[in-house]
């Protein structure tokens, strides 16, 4: 499934660098991550290694598999939702998109990323502030569209509970490869969003 909107050269952009993030995850896996180099790495995504460095600034960007545009593209897509759909509803239908096939054909990848992650606390580290990072531009953005103070807790919460269920879908999804990842990550938000769905009245600007 191709993303609404998406350019040929988006697409074709989208593609090569799944292929250099498999590459680098699968030889990491065979060969231990401080062995495998970007040139091997190159070679077996079949591009240059400046095309490599096109998408990564290092060998642990590519491992870590972090999208740059991914905060920006969600933000956007909350932003850009029609009227009458509501932040929450808003947040929900952002994060599907992002689950294209590459990502529901890539459980192995997961997996196996996560075992190289494990041998590398610093990696994972850094993985995480990556998440921070997006949870802060998309909670921004909930906000905006909700029409609540920058303070308010409401965006934060809801993008926070939204990367724990989108965790847990994987973690499910690692052991149960009979679901589809997109339908498992829509369960745990219908599982949450009963409780957050609706925007609270604020009593006080600035107050959380």
């Amino acid at each position: 499934m191709n993303q609404p909107g998406e350019s040929l050269r988006d697409r074709k952009k989208r593609r090569t660098r799944a292929a250099l993030e498999r590459a680098t995850v699968r030889l990491s896996a065979e060969r231990g991550y401080d062995h495998v180099t970007v040139e091997e790495i190159a070679a077996e995504a079949d591009v240059s290694v400046r095309t490599f460095f096109n998408y990564f600034a290092s060998k642990d960007e590519a491992l870590i598999g972090a999208d740059p545009e991914a905060g920006p593209r969600m933000a956007e897509r909350v932003l850009a939702a029609p009227d009458e759909v509501s932040p929450f509803e808003a947040y929900r239908r952002s994060v599907l998109a992002e689950i294209t096939d590459e990502l529901n054909n890539a459980r192995d990848l997961w997996l196996l990323r996560k075992e190289v992650l494990m041998q590398r606390p610093d990696l994972l580290v850094r993985a995480f502030a990556n998440s921070a990072q997006y949870e802060q531009l998309l909670a921004d953005a909930v906000g905006r569209r909700a029409g609540l103070p920058e303070a308010h807790l409401y965006p934060r919460l809801l993008v926070a509970a939204g990367s724990a269920a989108f965790r847990c879908a994987v973690t499910r999804w690692a052991v149960d490869d009979d679901v589809a990842l997109g339908d498992l990550v829509s369960e745990a938000f219908d599982l949450f969003g009963t409780g957050l769905a609706h925007v609270p009245k604020h009593h006080h600007e600035g107050g959380s």
